[in-house]
């Protein structure tokens, strides 16, 4: 039975639409971690299993020969070479390495106050710590504090990073300053002489993952929609980014039918509402989207190939009086495209919330792997990293 858990479609032939796009079919399947039996609903004829423990992991990147590297909130960048049950510590830092990105020799290092690098050669298990030096500093400080880190198609640098709380005045543009240049995704200029970054799309609160349609080369990011609202706005986003696009917060939000202007924050806001990009699809307020990866033709299935797998952490408050049990459960969905257009939103593996509100598993990173199966990372009781894989 297909579980749709939310949409928004800007398009006016919709239903033709969802016909043309294979739906999913489900079942249950069985682990057992730590001792203890959980059960997660996985698409039917794939296996879901647990490879590897890792210290509170994050953000995935697959290098060419198949090595998977993974960053952490614990400092470590992680090193796993195929079959990913063995996990190396590539490199252990003081700050946040939220995720790593591989180029021309070279680790690039995204943490809170800048974008790293350090000398690198596929398969190398170590990397010294008095080799990384920073390439370009990036707005620090307190509140939303991962940066994503990621290689576009063009060989540029983009990186992504969230304003400091729910309506911070921040903005990726003039007249802010330099630390209060934060909300969207940055593409990083290396030519003549020192490397400076240039706004690619602003008013984001915390676009924590990002990755490129395969069909169309366009950039679509998760983003983070704030608290103050209450438990049921504004949804969270999924949205199509372009060259100088704005996504409104924090002095818009979409509500799911239009965009609305937020009096949380009284500076006027630094572009109009026409501006405004608006999302593409949506998830329910408080699901916390993270990674975003987009499925390539030839791995998982053909019916979810160009397909966005975006991993939803789950909220961590609960409406008023609704106790843990309420919380929303962190899932992995698929953004169904047709035509390089976002169609619908559907379940892909569900389950990792207990009855009583606790999980078991929440999907952090996601990255499609040489071998064509669904790597995910998970930062909650079980720390670690998961495999879904086709087996029929």
């Amino acid at each position: 039975m297909l579980k749709n858990i939310g949409f928004v479609l800007w398009c006016l032939a919709c239903t033709a639409a969802y016909a043309n796009t294979e739906t999913l079919a489900y079942e249950d399947q069985t682990l057992i971690l730590d001792g203890a039996r959980h059960t997660a609903r996985v698409p039917k004829g794939y296996r879901l299993e647990f490879l590897a423990r890792l210290d509170e992991p994050r953000m995935l990147t697959f290098a060419a020969n198949g090595d998977l590297l993974i960053g952490s909130r614990s400092g470590k960048v992680y090193r796993l070479a195929p079959p990913y049950t063995q996990a190396d510590v590539l490199l252990q830092l003081n700050n946040y390495p939220h995720s790593v990105a591989l180029r021309r020799n070279e680790i690039l290092i995204a943490q809170t106050d800048g974008l790293y690098r350090a000398p690198y050669q596929l398969g190398q298990s170590k990397v010294a710590v008095d080799t990384v030096t920073l390439l370009a500093a990036l707005p620090g400080g307190a509140g939303h504090n991962s940066r994503t880190v990621r290689i576009g198609p063009d060989g540029r640098v983009y990186v992504s990073l969230g304003i400091r709380g729910n309506c911070s005045d921040n903005y990726l543009g003039e007249p802010y300053a330099f630390e209060e240049r934060r909300g969207g995704v940055l593409v990083l200029r290396e030519e003549g002489g020192k490397p400076r970054w240039e706004t690619f799309a602003s008013g984001l609160r915390n676009p924590v993952g990002f990755d490129w349609q395969p069909k169309t080369g366009v950039m679509f990011a998760s983003n983070n929609g704030p608290d103050h609202q209450g438990f049921e706005q504004p949804p969270e986003y999924f949205s199509r980014l372009a060259p100088g696009s704005f996504h409104g917060m924090p002095w818009f939000q979409y509500d799911g039918k239009q965009l609305r202007r937020d009096d949380c924050i009284a500076r006027m806001p630094p572009r109009p509402m026409h501006e405004v990009s608006a999302p593409v699809a949506t998830f329910p307020a408080r699901n916390a989207p993270m990674a975003v990866a987009f499925v390539p033709v030839g791995a998982m299935d053909a019916s979810l190939a160009q397909d966005a797998i975006v991993a939803l952490h789950g909220s961590w408050g609960t409406p008023p009086g609704g106790g843990s049990a309420s919380r929303r459960p962190p899932t992995l969905v698929a953004v169904r495209f047709q035509d390089g257009k976002a169609q619908r939103v559907d379940d892909l593996i569900s389950g990792f919330q207990l009855p009583n509100g606790q999980r078991w598993a929440r999907p952090v990173g996601v990255a499609i792997g040489p071998d064509g199966a669904l790597y995910f990372s998970s930062d909650s009781d079980i720390n670690g990293l998961f495999r879904l894989r086709r087996v029929r």
